[in-house]
């Protein structure tokens, strides 16, 4: 099983990013799902999630900005982030968790400049 993220990179505050997770030897379908993020010297946190129930919730630090979905069909998570802020500076993991396993992905790298 590989969760492969893609489309971090370095933007001005104010500006969007897309990340995306894509997913093989297996499949996301629609058990429990999140982004993560890790600051240097920090924890890492959930920034936005799916659950098993299929509910979302967001960060607070990201609600309104950052949106979580996903293609069934594609196999890939997606984490449409607008409005950016340097203290969104972080990498950014996605997270599957299947049949009482833990997946995570390898990160993509965010920055975000004043």
């Amino acid at each position: 099983v590989q969760l492969q993220a893609s489309g971090g990179g370095l933007v001005q505050a104010g500006g969007s990013l897309r990340l995306s997770c894509a997913a093989s030897g297996t499949t996301f379908g629609y058990n429990a799902v999140a982004w993560y993020r890790q600051a240097p010297g920090t924890e890492r946190e959930v920034v936005a999630r799916f659950s098993s129930d299929r509910s979302i919730n967001y960060a607070d630090a990201v609600k309104g900005r950052f949106t979580i979905s996903r293609d069934i069909v594609k196999n890939t998570l997606y984490l449409q982030m607008n409005n950016l802020k340097p203290e969104d500076t972080a990498m950014y993991y996605c997270n599957l968790v299947k049949n009482r396993r833990e997946y995570w992905g390898q990160g993509t790298q965010v920055t975000v400049s004043s």
